[in-house]
């Protein structure tokens, strides 16, 4: 991380969207469920392209329509910040299992 983006207090993180059906309704609602239970506020976006979108939201990390094999970068600014980018990573590494 480069010392901007500490110094702006934003965490991130990567991980790859392995479903072969792409980011869609099942998987997005599991990772906005686990978004809303951090305090930090959460971000995502899809292989670097486009603006950021809150992880909190089902409809926006929906229209993400990020497909398979696409990088899922995740950022989080606030006190559980790191705690958040790393559960929400090994939610996506694990394939929207658990």
């Amino acid at each position: 991380m480069s010392e901007a983006a500490r110094q702006m207090g934003w965490v991130f993180g990567q991980a790859v969207i392995r479903d072969p059906t792409g980011l869609h309704a099942r998987p997005a609602v599991k990772l906005t469920k686990l978004a809303k239970t951090f305090g930090a506020v959460v971000e995502v976006r899809a292989g670097g392209d486009g603006g950021w979108i809150n992880a909190k939201s089902p409809n926006a990390v929906m229209k993400l329509k990020a497909g398979h094999g696409v990088p899922l970068e995740i950022r989080a600014e606030g006190e559980d910040a790191g705690t958040a980018v790393a559960a929400l990573a090994a939610l996506v590494d694990a394939n929207f299992e658990g």
